[in-house]
């Protein structure tokens, strides 16, 4: 089987507070549906943990109007570490999430009516979409950007995880990770210059070279019709030099983590990103058949993009219907394609009420 790239299947934030976290994130973006939550070590992430084991939690949360999930994720075996410095647009890795929304002046009014932290008003980036700029309890920034799709509609005024705005160093050397491996294979712009649309951002006044990258073509996993489509936006500050976001600091401390995709087809990416001179910094399927995540199980890995940034692939094994009576989806039994409508109703089943 060739690799499929389904889409994105959740964005890791790391937290200092995954209750708290979890509390906020359902109330103000609606993920509400809890798909799982494990308390244990990380014991595979060596590699970007300083070679020590690190225990953990973690809570996989989703918003039923579509898109991507939060993987809300917690050092407990040690105090989750903030940046010593101010983190810039141009900074190196996951500077922005991006959450999609139907109606774009709807989410703006409510988040202004809530008194959350709003960046910037409605804004146009240089392709005439309207979007706008926030940070949440934590100061991680996040992009709103006007998106139709919706799977099932929802209180919320947005939907789930639409993307990410990346810092990196060259961007000519890191569109080969998200072209050709991810699959971003339209690109919408390419401008450089100084973004009215950016004046909000903390960086946001210094020259930028930014690309924004699109699928052409709707993916087609189980999941695809709950994580509808994505775009990545590329940025490189060409008038100071960019910080690593993370300095100093380990994966799972707080900010933006991880990209994770949905996939099929794990053995044949393992030898395909080795080709392209990225090869998996962790693997999962190494030493095991599946990884068992408590209610889930998969395989899981990860490559490094060349400005740092962690991207991880997913194959999923078994996911959670109705746990009260312990029924799970085994994939590994089903044939390819999309899962029907009927089955993303059962996920109300595990959303968390205040």
């Amino acid at each position: 089987m060739k690799t499929k790239i389904n889409g994105i299947q959740q964005l890791g934030v790391g937290v200092t507070n995954i209750h708290e976290a979890f509390a906020w994130y359902r109330k103000y973006f609606g993920m509400d549906i809890k798909m799982f939550e494990e308390a244990a070590m990380a014991e595979l992430m060596l590699p970007h943990t300083k070679g020590e084991p690190r225990e953990r939690h973690a809570i996989l949360a989703l918003n039923l109007q579509g898109g991507g999930g939060f993987e809300i994720w917690q050092h407990t075996g040690k105090k989750p570490e903030t940046s010593a410095f101010e983190i810039k647009l141009g900074d190196l890795g996951i500077f922005i999430g991006k959450l999609k929304s139907a109606d774009i002046k709807d989410a703006f009014s409510q988040y202004k009516k809530w008194g959350l932290n709003l960046l910037t008003g409605i804004v146009a980036d240089p392709a005439g979409n309207e979007h706008f700029y926030l940070k949440d309890l934590y100061g991680n920034i996040w992009d709103v950007v006007y998106d139709p799709f919706v799977l099932k509609k929802q209180k919320s005024v947005n939907g789930g995880v639409y993307g990410a705005v990346i810092g990196v160093t060259e961007i000519d050397k890191s569109l080969p990770v998200y072209q050709k491996i991810l699959g971003y294979d339209q690109l919408v712009f390419d401008e450089t210059g100084n973004f009215p649309d950016f004046a909000g951002l903390p960086g946001g006044d210094h020259k930028i070279r930014r690309v924004l990258l699109r699928h052409s073509e709707m993916r087609n996993g189980a999941f695809s019709p709950l994580f509808g489509p994505s775009s990545i936006e590329l940025v490189q500050v060409l008038d100071r030099k960019p910080l690593d976001i993370f300095e100093g600091r380990l994966w799972g401390d707080p900010g933006f983590i991880h990209l994770c995709f949905d996939i099929n087809g794990m053995d044949h990416l393992r030898e395909e990103v080795k080709n392209q001179g990225f090869p998996f910094t962790v693997d999962s399927a190494k030493n095991m058949d599946t990884f068992d995540m408590g209610e889930a199980a998969g395989s899981f890995s990860y490559i490094q993009a060349p400005e740092g940034t962690l991207i991880e692939f997913v194959e999923t094994h078994k996911i959670p219907l109705i746990k009260k009576i312990g029924w799970s989806l085994d994939l590994t039994k089903r044939k390819p394609g999309p899962l029907p409508g009927w089955m993303f109703n059962l996920f109300t089943i595990m959303r968390v009420k205040d």
